[in-house]
């Protein structure tokens, strides 16, 4: 709010840009003249923004190098924190370039009679712009990157059923062979002490008649894909 002798800014919490003019760390900064100090905070806010974009985007980096050697969910609720904070980005950002383009179309400040004034509020309006890209930009590399990571774990997931399944039924013929013999014959196989080598060469044989039968499946899908390219 503008008044004869103040310039009155209301927020509910502190800010670092208010911050940086009462530490008297932004240059040609002048509390007499309002107009330029209003263009200055407004300045000042578009860099905040860009510093944190650029803050949160080396987050994102190191987080995906950690995921690369590991999944862990402390690292996946991380990249959905950093996701969450740039949809908030984004739509700041967004009111944010909408109230300086209604500024400029009504002369909110009164400088359309002087060049520095307009060409400070114009690249301004330039800088948020770009900062709304950025937060746009790395948006969709983040959403990207989560729908990546859940293909690979989804796909890790298949991985691991199916060593499970070989394993599981590598495990059952065994069981099954001894399990015949045992429950459907009397005391086994009486005065065959040979019994139980039997048993362990049957099972032997169906398992490699298993994977023989699979690998030449394999092949002929293989040969199959092959000869249709």
């Amino acid at each position: 709010m503008l008044t004869i002798e103040h310039v009155v800014t209301i927020s509910c919490f502190e800010t670092p840009c208010a911050r940086k003019f009462l530490e008297n760390n932004v240059r040609d900064f002048n509390p007499a003249d309002e107009k330029r100090f209003v263009l200055q905070m407004l300045e000042q806010n578009v860099y905040h923004f860009l510093s944190c974009l650029k803050t949160l985007n080396l987050r994102r980096n190191r987080i995906e190098k950690e995921l690369m050697h590991s999944s862990r969910n402390s690292d996946l609720k991380q990249l959905l924190a950093i996701e969450k904070s740039l949809v908030y980005f984004v739509n700041s950002l967004n009111a944010n370039e909408l109230l300086k383009m209604k500024m400029k179309r009504t002369d909110f400040l009164h400088i359309n009679g002087d060049e520095d004034m307009t060409e400070l509020f114009e690249d301004i309006i330039i800088d948020n712009s770009q900062a709304l890209s950025m937060a746009n930009v790395y948006t969709n590399i983040l959403n990207g990157t989560m729908d990546a990571y859940s293909s690979i774990i989804s796909n890790n997931l298949n991985q691991v059923i199916h060593r499970l399944t070989i394993v599981t039924v590598v495990l059952m013929v065994p069981t099954l062979i001894s399990s015949f013999f045992g429950m459907n014959i009397p005391n086994g196989i009486p005065g065959t002490p040979w019994a139980f080598y039997a048993t362990i060469v049957a099972a032997d044989l169906l398992q490699g008649l298993y994977w023989v039968m699979k690998r030449r499946r394999c092949c002929e899908i293989l040969m199959k894909h092959i000869s249709t390219n």
